[in-house]
């Protein structure tokens, strides 16, 4: 039996005894929020607007979200979550309408089950290109033990758990507009976390999807696709958009966009030198109120 298999399998008989991470879990955030039930108890969704759905997987440590917008003609289904369950199912019960994907950025816990739809946006970037051929290595990593909590889904396989590729059906550039019939979005070129990360905004409610660029946590910036000075320059982009949401892609699926002036005052703060984090193996953390930085030693 694989090593992988028999340490997951250990930890799905162990549900009782709960990772770290998740012993405090559900966040305060929720109980304010509008739940919307769904059969597969791998999902939690919220409903954060009309025709906007937050789709939650509370049961991984990355704690991603991905949202559902839903247009009168169509809808669009930013990031597509993990792939240990079939995010899919979940959208098809809450809406008949096409559905089309696109990414905050292309890293392996936002892109997951994109191979199960046929219409993706993706960013004209190397980056992404490289990153549609699927990984196994970084499917595996999010599996270890103390990285689940409780039981997978029935029918997850961990010894089959990859990042399937995908197909880019359309690509996309920075200010592109997607009119999903009475809602248009608009792409906002972020780089910073990846060289393909970017924001999504709705204009007429004044919406920000973030992604990986901001949300309440531990904000990963030390792997070598990051650009420090392109992060800046783009929290300073999204604080000028006026938002009156932020619409993240971990923890919590909405936060407060007097944030980004705070994140870019603090990034300045940790690049300074003048800051002392605490160092850990991989990387250095800079702590701030609400938030942290995770860069690289």
């Amino acid at each position: 039996m694989h090593l992988v298999a028999i340490l997951f399998a250990i930890l799905a008989s162990q549900s009782d005894q709960k990772p770290e991470w998740c012993r405090d879990l559900p966040r305060p955030a929720y109980s304010k929020l509008e739940r919307v039930t769904v059969a597969d108890k791998w999902f939690e969704v919220y409903r954060i607007r009309p025709g906007l759905f937050a789709i939650y997987e509370p049961h991984q440590q990355e704690e991603i979200i991905s949202y559902l917008i839903v247009g009168k003609k169509q809808a669009l289904l930013f990031d597509t979550g993990m792939g240990i369950s079939n995010i899919k199912k979940v959208v098809e019960r809450l809406t008949t309408l096409p559905v089309s994907v696109m990414n905050s950025h292309t890293h392996n816990d936002h892109v997951s089950d994109n191979w199960r739809f046929s219409r993706i946006y993706g960013m004209d970037t190397a980056f992404t290109r490289e990153h549609a051929k699927g990984t196994v290595a970084a499917a595996q990593e999010e599996i270890v033990p103390g990285a689940i909590c409780g039981a997978p889904p029935a029918g997850f396989d961990p010894k089959t758990y990859s990042v399937k590729p995908f197909h880019i059906t359309d690509w996309i550039h920075d200010g592109a507009k997607i009119d999903l019939g009475g809602r248009v979005l608009q792409v906002i070129s972020t780089p910073g976390h990846t060289p393909d990360s970017i924001s999504l905004w709705d204009a007429q409610n004044k919406l920000l999807f973030t992604g990986d660029m901001y949300y309440p946590g531990a904000i990963f910036l030390f792997r070598p696709e990051t650009d420090l000075d392109a992060y800046e320059a783009s929290i300073k982009k999204m604080s000028a958009l006026g938002a009156v949401l932020l619409l993240p892609a971990h923890n919590v699926p909405v936060a407060d966009p007097a944030d980004l002036p705070r994140v870019l005052a603090a990034i300045k703060q940790a690049r300074s030198g003048k800051m002392k984090p605490i160092k850990a193996e991989h990387w250095s953390e800079y702590k701030f109120d609400g938030f942290s930085f995770l860069l690289s030693k």
